[in-house]
């Protein structure tokens, strides 16, 4: 199954949901001394690995990080190939001053937003199924 590629049917069954705790962006050069289990999310660029971490994660293994966030998940399966998804919400978004960094996965898009915004984004993404 590929998931959804048309744009209005994606905005009007995103249900967004807002996964719970707190969540950081954490970077090493090497994952060796993480367990992989306590990884939400990875990836490797050129100048070292970005991990997605619960924020009681990345304070046991002392690691820095600059922001508190929070997940939301848009539960549709949306397909790799969609094309506006991200678009379309980022842009009501930023129209109410809110921040998002967006994960793609197979399955689902997930959106990390500063954690004193989660409400308000989730006001926002509602307002398409509506």
């Amino acid at each position: 199954m590929s998931g959804e590629k048309e744009l209005q049917k994606l905005l009007q069954s995103m249900k967004p949901e807002l996964n719970q705790g707190e969540f950081v962006f954490c970077k090493m050069e090497e994952v060796g001394t993480v367990n992989l289990e306590e990884i939400e999310m990875l990836f490797r660029e050129k100048e070292a690995v970005t991990l997605i971490l619960k924020k009681e994660t990345a304070d046991k293994l002392k690691l820095e990080y600059s922001v508190i966030m929070s997940w939301i998940t848009l539960t549709v399966h949306s397909s790799l190939e969609a094309v506006g998804l991200t678009a379309a919400f980022s842009t009501a978004l930023s129209e109410k001053g809110i921040s998002c960094n967006v994960v793609a996965a197979f399955y689902h898009d997930h959106i990390f937003i500063a954690k004193k915004d989660a409400d308000k984004a989730m006001e926002v993404l509602n307002t398409f199924s509506n």
